[in-house]
């Protein structure tokens, strides 16, 4: 095997200290530009690369932060990674990501990895089944900073940050009463997440504010994926005609569309038969005829807001620590899939 090259043989090959080799290898501003260009190119040369593990043992720094997503196959969640990464790289630091695939006993495991390989901080976003956060607490324990993004645990004394998902889902909601919509089923996602649980209270709260009384069963709770909207979509196809809904709001974009192609399928008009919102404005939302009225809100702002707020919190910086939740701004799309008076 070849040898590892070293800072002593870089002072070797240009007649200079380690020391100065290891100024150069950083750039340092106390040297001249001439010796740093000089060491850099030899370093290019000769093949050397820089240690970071031997760096981290004396810094009890690793410069990487880890990642956990519920899905990596999401518009929304790419997003968020992109403007993640844009920070975290401006700041020097390296991401480690993976996916819990919605599981919690999958979240636990890329936890206890991303623990065990020393990363400086965690940014988090819940699994749909995680019903506690048992596994973040060694990370709490060895005060290695935690920042929840999307989806939050209640009643965690750690940063997160959101969007109002009440007031979101109120707006929408809201719309679509002004349209004349009376009954307004809503598709969501397990209600022990907060975003769903949220988004929930935001329709009733429009419902109640237009005398429009709350009905349980126009409540279908699922996984928000295609199959479930196919089901919501048939359980609508056999409703009679007065228990029909006029207008469906979805938490989700995914589950909107899926559940509109299949009743268009069936012989549905939307939105003349029923109206459809839907939540993420994914690039999907666009893409569908007609085009899907939504929720908009900036997965990268979430994604650079989320790394800035980690990296500060790093650094020691006392106003983010006191900082338990930054809500993000998020606006309603209005689009032709809802607009029942054109």
């Amino acid at each position: 095997m070849q040898k590892e090259i070293t800072i002593y043989d870089l002072a070797r090959e240009l007649k200079l200290s380690p020391a100065t080799i290891s100024r150069g290898l950083k750039k340092s501003p106390a040297l001249n530009k001439t010796t740093v260009q000089r060491i850099l190119a030899k370093a290019e040369e000769m093949g050397y690369r820089h240690n970071n593990f031997a760096s981290s043992l004396r810094n009890k720094r690793t410069q990487t932060l880890g990642i956990i997503v519920p899905r990596l196959n999401s518009y929304f969640m790419t997003s968020i990674l992109a403007g993640m990464e844009d920070v975290a790289s401006k700041e020097g630091y390296d991401l480690i990501i993976s996916q819990s695939l919605e599981k919690m006993e999958l979240e636990k495991s890329n936890a206890s990895t991303m623990f065990n390989k020393r990363i400086d901080g965690l940014l988090i976003s819940l699994a749909y089944t995680t019903t506690d956060i048992a596994h973040i607490q060694p990370f709490f324990d060895k005060q290695i900073p935690v920042v929840f993004f999307d989806r939050s645990f209640p009643g965690v004394e750690s940063t997160s940050v959101v969007i109002d998902n009440y007031q979101a889902a109120y707006k929408a909601t809201t719309h679509l009463i002004e349209q004349g919509c009376k009954k307004i089923m809503h598709l969501t996602g397990n209600l022990t997440r907060d975003i769903y649980a949220d988004r929930l209270k935001g329709y009733k709260q429009a419902l109640e504010e237009n005398k429009i009384a709350f009905d349980e069963k126009r409540v279908l709770v699922s996984t928000l994926n295609e199959q479930d909207a196919t089901t919501a979509a048939n359980t609508i196809l056999a409703m009679d005609a007065e228990q029909r809904p006029d207008a469906v709001f979805c938490a989700n974009d995914l589950s909107a569309v899926y559940c509109m192609v299949h009743l268009k399928q069936h012989g549905i008009k939307i939105p003349d038969d029923i109206a459809f919102a839907g939540f993420n404005n994914d690039a999907v939302s666009r893409m569908i005829d007609p085009n899907l009225t939504t929720i908009d809100y900036p997965g990268n702002k979430i994604g650079e807001v989320a790394v800035s707020c980690l990296i500060n919190l790093l650094k020691g910086d006392e106003s983010v620590k006191n900082t338990n939740r930054i809500i993000l701004h998020s606006s309603l799309l209005i689009r032709e899939s809802s607009l029942k008076k054109k």
